[in-house]
């Protein structure tokens, strides 16, 4: 007799149909479409090495999360993404990504008065896996960049896992890493430090698209210093972080 209760049923659709014909029993036809795409991008993400791609002609997507605290392990939750397409060098200002998430739980005050986003702001912005689809849409197979990667990194994995089951397979670069090996003097290399040091203006902090925006002009100025040290390729790149 087949187990028909939900996870019997999802099994024996999986072993019929295959993987979206099992989501779809499970949830909706929506989210089940979203959850198909989320893993397809991961997949195909997976069979590039893009180690030989040159920096100069690079498609890149810089980006930044806001958040309700600092572990998605222990409830925190997204609360924005913002994200900019980057050529190489050059920022293109006019292709960008932003959408406030639901995280179906309270905002705490200190993150609404350092984001601006409050509890009733978030309750009407769209759930994760539909925000989430959204960003990979625009992020497609490019290369993400962001400023102190682990948190966002973190925060993204675990938006997958718990839509799509799946992990992140995009390259990633580290604008904090990449200053670090260039700058190895400075105190600190925090965001605001960094912006001063290469006269990149401030417009508004702890704004996802804003602070994307920023970091992706911060990629600009460092790309000058990266190409005068003859680093030529995504690989070339890599190589030396390594050694820092």
């Amino acid at each position: 007799m087949k187990d028909m209760r939900p996870a019997g049923r999802m099994w024996h659709l999986y072993k019929m149909g295959g993987l979206t014909p099992a989501l779809t029993s499970m949830f909706d036809a929506q989210s089940a479409q979203q959850m198909a795409f989320i893993r397809s991008i991961m997949k195909e993400q997976r069979k590039n090495s893009l180690y030989e791609i040159p920096l100069e002609s690079a498609e890149l997507v810089v980006f930044d999360l806001e958040t309700t605290g600092f572990s998605p392990y222990n409830g925190d939750e997204i609360i924005s993404f913002g994200a900019v397409n980057v050529h190489g060098d050059q920022v293109t200002e006019e292709e960008t990504f932003y959408s406030l998430v639901n995280p179906k739980r309270a905002i705490p005050n200190t993150v609404e008065e350092l984001t601006g986003i409050s509890t009733e702001m978030a309750a009407e912005a769209p759930d994760l896996i539909h925000v989430l689809r959204g960003f990979l849409e625009f992020v497609q197979q490019k290369i993400l960049v962001a400023h102190g990667t682990g948190h966002d990194k973190h925060f993204l994995n675990s938006a997958l896992w718990k839509t799509s089951k799946v992990n992140l397979s995009h390259r990633m670069l580290d604008t904090m890493m990449i200053a670090k090996w260039l700058n190895p003097k400075l105190n600190t290399y925090d965001l605001d430090t960094l912006l001063d040091v290469y006269g990149v203006e401030v417009t508004v902090r702890h704004h996802a698209l804003e602070d994307a925006r920023m970091t992706a002009r911060l990629w600009s100025n460092l790309m000058i210093e990266i190409k005068s040290r003859d680093v030529q390729t995504l690989g070339d790149l890599y190589a030396h972080l390594s050694q820092h």
